[in-house]
C-alpha cells in the first residue's frame, strides 16, 4: 500500500469512527492488506499497491515480479501499466520504494512486463504496443536506479526473457524487432551478454513452432515452453548449431504450454499449461529427456488456471491466478498442497485475475508475489519448519519426546485442522502452559518447566468448527 493510499484509508476510518480507535483499526487494515485473505502456513509481511496507476476496466495494473541482491541488500521489482517499480526489502520486512523507470509504452493495455538481472543491470521488456528493452543500472542502490540504455529497434516487443549467467546468454521469447515501424516476429532469439549494454544476436528459431512462450536454461540446456506446440529441449552451448534433445508435442491434460521450472538438483521439472482446469505436471528430467510422472493442482475441477512456477528441491511455488499463491511439497509421491495465501479475494468467474508472478530465490527465503489487481506482496513461508513437518498426516506428532527443559517441543498439526488449542498439565493437575495455533500446521512450544512427566490436551478444530480432543504424555528431562 502506498503512503497516499494509507492516508486515504486512515481519513475514512477517522471520519466514521473517530480518533480513539483509529490506531487499532488502521493497524488491522495494514496487517490484513485492507481485505481478509485466506491463508495457511504463510504470513503476510508487507504489501504495496498504488491506485493512482492507470488501469483497465478489470483494474489490472500489475504484471510480473522479480528479486535480486545488490550491494548486500535484497530488492524487489514489479511491473505495472506505467513502468518498473524497484523496492528495497529491508530487515524490518518492509517494501521501501527506491526507484521507478517509466516504460517506453505506458498504457491501460499493458499486461506483460518481464525482468532478468545480469551483473548490476536489470533488463526489462514489455509485450504490448511498440515497446523496448530497457537496461536499468542498479549499481547506485540503495540510493537510486537509472536507465542506462533503451533499445526499441532490436527489441520492439518481447513476451519473456531468461538469462543463463554461466554462458552469458540472453534468451528472448516471442521476440519482435522493429523494422520501418513494423514488428517482425521470431519464436525466440538468443543474444550474447559479452557486452551487457550492447547485446549481439546469436541465433533465431526454432522454425518448427509458432512461438516460444517461455524458457528455462541452465548451463546451455534449455527447456522451451512452446504454447500449443508443447515442450522442446535443446542444448545451446554451441549456439551456431544447437543440439535437439527431446520434445513433448502430445501429452495427457494438455493445454497451452506456458512456463516451467527446474529444481536446483536438476532432476525434476515442473510446468503449467495456462488453460482452464489443467493441472501442473510433475516430471523427471535426466539432463536431456523429460518424463511426466504425475499431476497436481488446486481447484482444477472448477476451472482454475496455474500461471508461473518456481521450485526448490522440496517445494513448488505456484502463482495460481484467482487461487492466489499455492505451495506444494515435492517430497510426497504426488505433490501435496501444504500452504496458500489468497492474494485475490474477489469472486470472479474469469479465472485469470489475481496472482501473476512468484519469486522465491531471495537469500532470506522471503517470497515476492505479484497480483494483477492488488500489487506486490512480501510473504514469509518458514521452509525450515515445514521441512520438519514432513509428512503431514491426520495425526498429531510431538518431538523430541522426551525433551530437555532447555529445548522446545515441535508439534505437527493434521493438515485438515483450522485451529489447534493446547494445554499442558503436571501430574497434580496444575496447568503449566497453553496456546493456540490457527492456520498453521506446526507450532514450537517452549519448555520452561522442570523435569518430570506432563500431560498435553489438544483440541483440534476443522472448518465446520467440529473439535477432536487428543491427550498425549510429555516427558521433560
Amino acid at each position: 500500500m502506498s503512503h497516499t493510499d494509507s492516508q486515504y484509508y486512515l481519513s475514512l476510518i477517522q471520519m466514521k469512527w473517530g480518533s480513539k480507535i483509529t490506531f487499532l483499526v488502521f493497524s488491522l487494515c495494514l496487517n490484513q492488506g485492507l481485505f481478509a485473505q485466506t491463508f495457511r502456513n504463510i504470513t503476510l509481511l508487507d504489501q504495496w499497491h498504488q491506485d493512482s496507476l492507470i488501469s483497465n476496466s478489470s483494474k489490472v495494473r500489475y504484471s510480473d515480479c522479480f528479486g535480486f541482491v545488490q550491494n548486500g541488500n535484497e530488492y524487489a521489482v514489479i511491473g505495472s501499466t506505467e513502468g518498473t517499480h524497484v523496492f528495497l526489502v529491508n530487515n524490518q520486512n518492509k517494501l521501501v520504494p527506491k526507484g521507478f523507470i517509466k516504460g517506453r509504452y505506458s498504457s491501460t493495455f499493458v499486461q506483460h512486463r518481464e525482468y532478468a538481472v545480469f551483473q548490476h543491470y536489470l533488463y526489462a521488456v514489455c509485450d504490448e504496443g511498440v515497446s523496448s528493452l530497457q537496461i536499468i543500472d542498479l549499481q547506485y542502490l540503495p540510493d537510486s536506479v537509472h536507465l542506462a540504455k533503451e533499445d526499441s529497434l532490436q527489441f520492439g516487443r518481447v513476451h519473456n526473457i531468461f538469462i543463463d549467467p554461466v554462458q552469458e546468454k540472453f534468451y528472448s521469447c516471442i521476440h519482435r524487432s522493429t523494422v520501418n515501424t513494423q514488428l517482425i516476429d521470431a519464436p525466440m532469439k538468443i543474444f550474447s551478454l559479452a557486452d551487457p549494454l550492447n547485446l549481439q544476436e546469436l541465433w533465431s528459431g526454432p522454425n518448427d513452432v509458432n512461438e516460444v512462450h517461455d524458457i528455462y536454461v541452465r548451463n546451455g540446456t534449455a527447456i522451451l515452453n512452446c504454447g500449443y506446440d508443447g515442450l522442446k529441449v535443446y542444448n545451446f552451448t554451441n549456439t551456431a548449431f544447437p543440439t535437439y534433445l527431446d520434445s513433448k508435442s502430445i501429452y495427457t491434460d494438455q493445454g497451452y504450454n506456458h512456463q516451467g521450472w527446474l529444481t536446483p538438483d536438476g532432476t525434476r521439472y515442473l510446468f503449467a499449461d495456462e488453460t482452464n482446469g489443467k493441472r501442473v505436471k510433475n516430471c523427471d528430467f535426466n539432463g536431456s529427456l523429460i518424463s511426466i510422472k504425475n499431476y497436481f493442482g488446486t481447484n482444477y475441477e472448477n476451472g482454475s488456471v496455474p500461471h508461473n512456477i518456481k521450485a526448490t528441491n522440496e517445494f513448488a511455488f505456484v502463482a495460481y491466478y484467482n487461487e492466489g499463491l499455492r505451495i506444494f511439497d515435492l517430497r510426497y509421491t504426488v505433490p501435496l498442497e501444504i500452504a496458500h495465501y489468497d492474494t485475490y479475494p474477489d469472486d470472479n468467474p474469469y479465472k485469470m485475475n489475481g496472482n501473476w508472478g512468484i519469486f522465491a530465490d531471495l537469500p532470506s527465503q522471503r517470497l515476492l508475489v505479484s497480483d494483477r489487481q492488488y500489487g506486490l506482496f512480501l510473504l514469509n513461508f518458514d521452509r525450515k519448519k515445514m521441512l520438519k513437518s514432513f509428512p503431514l498426516t491426520s495425526e498429531i506428532d510431538l518431538f523430541p519426546n522426551p525433551v530437555s527443559s532447555s529445548e522446545s517441543i515441535f508439534m505437527t498439526i493434521p493438515i485438515e485442522t483450522v485451529k489447534a488449542e493446547w494445554k499442558i498439565y503436571d501430574l497434580s493437575g496444575k496447568q503449566v502452559s497453553n496456546g493456540i495455533s490457527a492456520h498453521f500446521n506446526y507450532v514450537e512450544i517452549p519448555v520452561h518447566f522442570s523435569a518430570g512427566t506432563y500431560q498435553i490436551k489438544i483440541d483440534l478444530y476443522n472448518g465446520a468448527d467440529e473439535s477432536q480432543e487428543i491427550i498425549r504424555k510429555i516427558v521433560v528431562i
